[in-house]
């Protein structure tokens, strides 16, 4: 119970202010929207490039970890596309957004702030070593299984085409894969330009999770109950029990089942809205999803951290 008070119940005031202030109409949704994509085109991008780019990839790589996170990712992205193909009858589009929201965890806005709060701020050499792989590995296999439905009967060019444009208009992806190149490169940023990326980048986690608190706002947990249900299910339990089952095979180190249980166990984030609504597919279940996992999260987190300890 003092892990709930003390780790997860502070991060999830901070969602609880945001959607207080929207909800009481002591915010405007625009502010709200304008926090968001401040946050996601900047802070958040800002954050990712700092950390990965200082990264000590010789000692934090850990291929057991990646493989078993995104193994298990894998795996419940198929879960969720033929769960909502084979017992709900969605198309084949709607299915792959459904497991979309299966795959993608939100792995900065919850993950690391949960990670952080519960081992501290050393802990989290884990948790960017999977973002670094996160965004471009759930965006490549969403992109390209929708490309590839959607393009049927166009040529692979226009279809890889179509991919490659989709990716590279994500900022979060951009600022990873700078974040990479700066490292193995071994480029040095200049001091006053890396300054002010951190100043930016120290905003990124709690605007992020005040903004996220308040969009929530607009949505309602409503319809599609069952493919909700199974979202959830997926999203919080069976993707970290998978990857427990890895890394517990694999024989992970502490630090690295931490980072990845936590970020595992954490609900869709809102780029599965994004991602649904960029589509025109299952955006209410997508919404609903959302909303339902990060409140069942609340409780979900102190379990894994439980188990854990």
């Amino acid at each position: 119970m003092q892990t709930l008070l003390d780790v997860i119940l502070p991060v999830f005031i901070v969602l609880g202010f945001g959607y207080a202030a929207v909800w009481r109409g002591a915010m405007a949704e625009t502010v709200v929207e304008g926090l968001l994509r401040f946050a996601q085109s900047f802070a958040i991008p800002c954050l990712l490039f700092r950390a990965i780019s200082r990264l000590d990839l010789s000692t934090a790589f850990d291929p057991g970890l990646i493989g078993g996170f995104f193994g298990a990712a894998a795996i419940c992205f198929f879960l969720g596309l033929f769960g909502a193909r084979t017992l709900f009858q969605r198309d084949l589009e709607d299915s792959i957004a459904i497991g979309f929201c299966c795959l993608f965890s939100n792995a900065v806005l919850l993950g690391l702030s949960i990670t952080e709060r519960a081992y501290g701020s050393d802990a989290l050499d884990g948790n960017y070593m999977i973002l670094a792989f996160h965004a471009p590995f759930c965006y490549a296999v969403g992109i390209i299984a929708m490309e590839i439905v959607r393009n049927r009967g166009a040529s692979h060019f226009a279809t890889a085409k179509a991919v490659t444009a989709t990716m590279f208009r994500n900022a979060i992806l951009v600022s990873i894969m700078l974040g990479v190149l700066v490292n193995l490169s071994g480029l040095a940023v200049p001091a006053v330009i890396g300054d002010a990326l951190d100043l930016i980048a120290r905003a990124a986690l709690p605007t992020a999770l005040f903004a996220l608190g308040g969009v929530l706002t607009r949505y309602r947990p409503e319809g599609d109950i069952k493919a909700v249900a199974m979202v959830c299910f997926i999203s919080l339990l069976v993707h970290p029990s998978l990857l427990w089952l890895f890394g517990t095979a694999m024989d992970l180190s502490e630090a690295s089942m931490r980072s990845g249980v936590v970020t595992a166990a954490m609900a869709p984030g809102v780029n599965t809205y994004l991602f649904a609504n960029q589509y025109g597919r299952a955006k209410r279940v997508a919404a609903s999803s959302m909303l339902a996992a990060t409140g069942l999260s609340f409780l979900t987190a102190w379990f894994w951290l439980h188990v854990l300890s």
